[in-house]
């Protein structure tokens, strides 16, 4: 076992005394070291049961004959850090998150893993440890929240925020947005939507990661303390059959992610995250694999912000494996890889049925024939950006008009909200990318400002920055190069006519070569926003959006 060299011969006699002071047995010694890295904390509604979550999954390893001990891990709320210098450290988070664990894996030589994230950087911080760690490792969720409810419609925390924009536009009383403050989010679990978190949760399934239900079973249910348990139990076959994270986290896993991501319409935020697992498994990931496997991948799911359905309806109508099961039917997945159970994808997606044709789309029967998810390039973005498309209004999928340009997400904010942003602009935010935010700082209020002032067919918002999977419309993200290395968003004035073509997979900026050459020539680096601490080492160290935002060595 990994644990023996911190727990057997003479040579260890000190570290087992330390492990006598923790008050463990001779009998807990001689098993093997199972590390539960668990994300509780009391300032993330999805993580706030994830003490519930820890304590059943420990019980799991111990049944299969394993010592369970848990470590933390740390994770940020996007929703109570939106909006102020919190949302700068969000993304960031996602790498001290690997780092970290892979520190304490490693320094305490643990046999195998069960990682226990829920909300929007956990997940893929967590799976990159894994992929770095490489011992037996499952995954299990927290799992999502269920829908709220006001005036007799299901709601979510998207539409708490677009509430606010609603307000500003006077089509809103005080009361009203009270009533959905008290109301949108009604229980602990990663909001209800198919948002980042959900999106990751969904994806750690499809992956291998997570046994099935991972991504839907609700944080409410019991079924998911079962689930928690048998994923204790689980982790001890897979340390008995020696499958590892990268046995399972291959690049045709990465390729099925990628394809159910397209189905199920996820975050945007995938495309950050997806690359970033990629990378740490020796994978070169170009996000322009997504428009070839759009093309061939039908939209199966409008879950919110995208349309009227929820986790929980997602969960009822027979979870992620039965829309692989769909994609399966035009052999549109990898099914020989192997996951967590010991089975490959074909053998675990066999038999899981349909059981709601609106929830999830038959694979004849499709929203849309490409996926939910589409990478524009053009000479406004010469290494992509991306899209939801899913969720775009089809009277923004081709849209051309006067960019309103901003510097920073307060001032485009004040802008929509004070009535200046009118029907046809393009809101341009820039310096808001990796380096330049820095921390790739999330527009869910711009976009939920533009849709609650009834501008969302007909306004657009291009930036460097990201946004939240709550975020809906013809929101155009991850802008590479960013303003902040001189990219050609830099160089957009105010009244230059954009040319957004989702369906071409184009956005332009209808300036000659020659004006933007002119342009760059005068453009000056701006001095970094933040110079000491955490943001600033990230700043200097991280790359492109198009590129997951990964983090490498200056040379």
């Amino acid at each position: 076992m990994k644990s023996d060299t911190v727990k057997t011969g003479m040579q260890q006699a000190p570290h087992r005394s330390l492990f006598n002071a923790l008050g463990m047995t001779k009998e807990e010694l001689e098993r093997p070291l199972v590390g539960i890295v668990c994300s509780y904390n009391e300032i993330v509604p999805g993580h706030m049961n994830l003490d519930k979550i820890a304590d059943a999954v420990k019980m799991g390893v111990a049944m299969a004959g394993g010592t369970p001990v848990m470590f933390p891990a740390i994770a940020v709320c996007d929703g109570i850090a939106m909006g102020h210098i919190g949302m700068k450290y969000s993304l960031v988070t996602r790498d001290l998150i690997a780092d970290s664990t892979e520190a304490m894996a490693l320094a305490h030589q643990f046999d195998a893993l069960v990682m226990i994230p829920n909300c929007d950087k956990n997940v893929p911080g967590l799976l990159m440890a894994a992929a770095r760690i490489n011992v037996p490792t499952v995954f299990v969720s927290g799992g999502p929240m269920l829908a709220g409810h006001v005036k007799g419609h299901k709601t979510s925390l998207s539409s708490m925020f677009e509430a606010v924009g609603s307000y500003a536009a006077g089509t809103m009383t005080e009361e009203d947005v009270c009533e959905f403050e008290n109301k949108a989010c009604p229980t602990c679990g990663s909001c209800s939507g198919m948002y980042t978190a959900n999106s990751m949760n969904c994806l750690t399934e499809v992956l291998g990661m997570g046994l099935k239900g991972n991504g839907t079973i609700p944080a409410v249910y019991s079924e998911r303390l079962r689930l928690a348990k048998h994923a204790g139990m689980q982790v001890m076959e897979m340390l008995r059959r020696n499958i590892r994270p990268r046995d399972i986290m291959t690049k045709e896993a990465i390729l099925n992610a990628l394809t159910v991501d397209m189905a199920l319409g996820c975050s945007t935020n995938s495309m950050l995250h997806l690359p970033a697992i990629a990378h740490e498994i020796g994978m070169d990931f170009e996000i322009d694999f997504a428009n070839g496997i759009s093309e061939k991948t039908p939209n199966l799911c409008h879950l919110a912000p995208a349309g009227p359905t929820y986790m929980e309806d997602l969960n009822e109508a027979g979870g992620v494996y039965a829309v692989m099961n769909e994609l399966n039917k035009k052999g549109l997945l990898h099914t020989e890889c192997m996951t967590v159970t010991g089975k490959t994808v074909g053998e675990n997606i066999k038999d899981c049925i349909n059981k709601n044709p609106e929830v999830i789309r038959p694979i004849d029967n499709p929203y849309s024939q490409t996926g939910g998810l589409a990478v524009l390039k053009g000479n406004l973005a010469p290494d992509g950006s991306v899209v939801k498309r899913s969720a775009v209004v089809e009277e923004m999928m081709v849209h051309e008009g006067p960019a309103r340009v901003f510097d920073c997400e307060e001032d485009a904010i004040a802008a929509i909200k004070g009535g200046k942003i009118v029907e046809g602009d393009v809101v341009v935010i820039r310096y808001v990318g990796p380096k330049g935010g820095p921390g790739m700082p999330e527009m869910l209020n711009p976009t939920s400002a533009i849709a609650g002032m009834g501008l969302g067919s007909s306004v657009a918002l291009i930036t460097d920055g990201r946004f939240s999977g709550a975020s809906r419309g013809a929101s155009i993200g991850h802008v590479s190069p960013e303003a902040a290395v001189g990219g050609p968003i830099a160089l957009v004035e105010e009244g230059d006519i954009i040319k957004i073509n989702i369906p071409a997979l184009t956005l332009e900026i209808d300036v000659s070569e020659e004006e933007l050459a002119k342009r760059k020539a005068k453009w000056e680096p701006r001095q970094p926003k933040i110079t000491t601490g955490y943001l600033a080492r990230y700043a200097s160290m991280v790359t492109s959006g198009n590129r997951g935002a990964v983090l490498e060595i200056p040379r």
